[in-house]
């Protein structure tokens, strides 16, 4: 029941999202240390290049994922779900399209897409993240984020600026 209501958050979620922000967007080409012996991307991949939008766009907004751990924070995966949906291949170009979501409790949801260049949608992903401060202790969950760290991820949520 509880991931039946998950589901359907992010569902509403992902399409006030696609509708009000622009996505942070990243270009990526399959290549060959991306694939199985068949040529097809390989699940593991796809991992690697949702932390690469998710920094990207960090970095985007004026804050790069090293400067938060630098001073004393982590946003670690708690929750990942993807959708394989058609299979990427060596040589494809990729668009990962990455929005980040309004936080269910702690939790901060990325939705992304990964489409071939004909637009095409090939998969589809559900990150979810939690901010830790490192203590003496070990680590506490953060419930509110530090002003600078809410500032850049208000600023990611709203999509990046278009130029005309």
């Amino acid at each position: 029941m509880i991931l039946n209501k998950f589901s359907v958050w992010v569902s509403t979620q992902v399409a006030l999202h696609q509708k009000m922000a622009n996505p942070w967007v990243l270009r990526k080409i399959v290549l060959p240390q991306h694939t199985d012996h068949a040529g097809v991307m390989w699940h593991g991949a796809y991992l690697h290049w949702l932390e690469e939008a998710r920094v990207d766009a960090l970095s985007k907004v004026g804050i790069s994922y090293a400067d938060i751990s630098e001073i004393g924070y982590e946003m670690p995966v708690v929750n990942l779900n993807i959708k394989y949906i058609n299979a990427l291949k060596h040589g494809d170009e990729v668009i990962l399209k990455s929005w980040l979501l309004d936080n269910i409790g702690a939790k901060f949801p990325w939705k992304t897409t990964f489409s071939k260049d004909n637009g095409k949608t090939s998969a589809e992903a559900i990150v979810s993240l939690v901010l830790l401060q490192r203590v003496e202790a070990g680590t506490r969950l953060l419930r509110k984020s530090p002003e600078h760290i809410s500032k850049a991820l208000n600023r990611l949520r709203e999509g990046p600026k278009l130029t005309p």
